[in-house]
């Protein structure tokens, strides 16, 4: 979950009475199936062939074609393939796993004499799918299958293979149970939201892997990071602030909580406090984890001195900018205080994370004027970029880009830095970096390695409104200022440029070749 993600479908948790059709389990987080899938996304439907229910009249059809219908009026791309006891699971059946987004596979009851378990094919199954979610269709009690024991990641139980209730199967999957073409009632689990105590999480002295689990599980693919690389991330010291619930009798990790603090300048005494993550295990959601983690972080962040604002989100390190723009956290802050209007700063307006293939930078695009140029910084440099930074980013509400250009300059690396100059006066700056420099920038922003090897980074992008001349505007100024960080960029090997936190203009930007590769709200308010 994204800062404050309190909503959201909750699985069933092992332990709660069931009804009867329900989510025993659902440990890849696929269920509604819509929270994976895209258009386009095939999904293999693997079911026995096996005779009718007695009751039904009709007994010349496959008794799941009714679980196909259903499943297809929802999502067109459902690949209905049936396996027999006899075969098993053959090369044809491995030539749609392959092509497959997620697989469903039936059980429709125990194993006869003498014949494979149809629990092992599902096994065999998914070991051929490998990471693909897959979803065990268990038409009988799980208990008596001894699917439990298995390990089968998500389960869904239904009490026999009727059409009835393989309509409430579909329904439930794709997260619809009161669809008006199902039958039957799915009982909805609700716990009434308590206060859960959150507990310090240290990353020099805790294992990463359950927080880097629950961060894949709760984001979207695009925003999924290995265990380095979520673990330098959260590792700041003196800078983060980590909390975690637990389940009581398990001690399992369900919900995570990460906080940062930044100086807004270089006098050291007004800080910004980060509440940059807030993710709680879906089928532990609606129970007060998340409010329980957002009230305590905020309580610790006001007490801290000197702190002059909150916001949604992480200057630096970045995990995400804001909440992410179409995310139901956009709802659950709202009904908390936070100012969505897009009046002022702070106040909701969209920030986007742009991607740009160099092939589709126009050509010609350096500086039309003479009295502007473009070029990497040097050790002279350091003092002007310093002042002209703070003062341009204090003016834009763009808090801790000081101390970025402060850490490249401490480092040696000026020539990151890239200026833009009207005679000898700095009108603009920003910064680069590559995947694998191992700058300061590169390692708070792990955004533009995740899309590829080969992505340079820009950020940290100040442009003065005070000593442009009259045939300059800040267009101009920003396309000069890209088109040497491009430049740059595709000298080091670079094939595409990566471009975070743009505050408006995007169709400025789209229309020479960007595209949105994410978008956020940009959420703060003084504290």
């Amino acid at each position: 979950m994204v800062p404050g993600q309190g909503a959201g479908t909750s699985g069933l948790s092992e332990g709660y009475q069931k009804s009867e059709v329900a989510i025993v389990r659902d440990r890849q987080s696929c269920i509604p199936l819509t929270r994976i899938l895209n258009d386009g996304d095939v999904v293999v439907l693997l079911t026995p062939v096996v005779p009718p229910m007695p009751q039904e009249a009709r007994n010349d059809r496959d008794p799941f074609e009714p679980l196909g219908r259903a499943l297809a009026e929802r999502h067109p791309w459902i690949r209905h393939v049936p396996y027999t006891s006899r075969n098993g699971i053959t090369s044809t059946h491995v030539g749609f796993i392959k092509r497959a987004k997620a697989l469903i596979f039936v059980i429709s009851g125990l194993p006869i004499f003498g014949q494979p378990s149809q629990i092992e094919m599902a096994e065999i199954a998914r070991s051929i799918g490998e990471q693909r979610p897959q979803i065990v269709v268990a038409c009988r009690s799980v208990q008596d299958l001894g699917l439990l024991e298995a390990d089968s990641t998500t389960i869904l139980e239904v009490p026999d293979y009727s059409p009835s209730q393989l309509r409430v199967a579909a329904a439930l999957l794709f997260g619809d149970a009161a669809h008006p073409n199902t039958v039957g009632d799915v009982e909805k689990i609700v716990e009434t939201p308590r206060f859960w105590p959150p507990q310090v999480w240290d990353s020099t002295r805790n294992d990463v892997t359950p927080v880097q689990e629950l961060w894949n599980q709760c984001l979207p693919d695009q925003f999924r990071l290995d265990k380095f690389g979520l673990q330098s991330l959260l590792q700041r010291d003196g800078y983060a602030m980590h909390f975690i619930v637990q389940a009581p009798e398990s001690r399992e990790i369900v919900g995570f909580c990460a906080t940062y603090t930044t100086f807004v300048d270089q006098a050291g005494e007004r800080l910004i406090g980060s509440l940059a993550m807030i993710l709680v295990k879906p089928y532990y959601r609606k129970r007060g984890i998340g409010l329980s983690l957002y009230e305590h972080a905020l309580r610790q962040l006001q007490r801290i001195r000197g702190m002059d604002r909150i916001q949604l989100g992480s200057t630096f390190p970045r995990l995400l900018y804001g909440i992410p723009a179409e995310s139901a956290s956009v709802e659950w802050f709202g009904r908390r205080g936070w100012q969505m209007d897009c009046q002022g700063p702070g106040r909701g307006q969209e920030v986007c994370d742009l991607l740009l293939k160099m092939e589709d930078w126009p050509s010609g695009y350096s500086a039309v004027s003479s009295r502007l140029n473009f070029r990497q910084a040097t050790f002279d440099d350091f003092n002007p970029i310093i002042d002209f930074v703070e003062k341009e980013s204090s003016r834009n509400d763009n808090m801790g880009w000081y101390d970025q250009y402060t850490n490249l300059a401490q480092d040696g690396r000026f020539s990151d830095i890239i200026l833009g100059l009207q005679g000898s006066t700095i009108i603009a700056t920003a910064m680069i970096y590559t995947p694998s420099d191992g700058s300061p920038a590169a390692q708070n922003l792990p955004w533009a390695r995740t899309v590829g090897a080969d992505v340079g980074g820009v950020t940290c992008i100040c442009i003065t409104d005070d000593e442009l001349a009259m045939t300059n505007s800040k267009d101009t100024v920003m396309i000069g200022l890209l088109d040497a960080c491009v430049t740059v960029l595709k000298r080091q090997g670079m094939n595409q440029v990566f471009l975070d936190a743009i505050k408006g203009g995007h169709d400025g930007f789209l229309s020479i070749g960007f595209h949105k590769w994410a978008r956020y709200r940009d959420l703060w308010r003084k504290v």
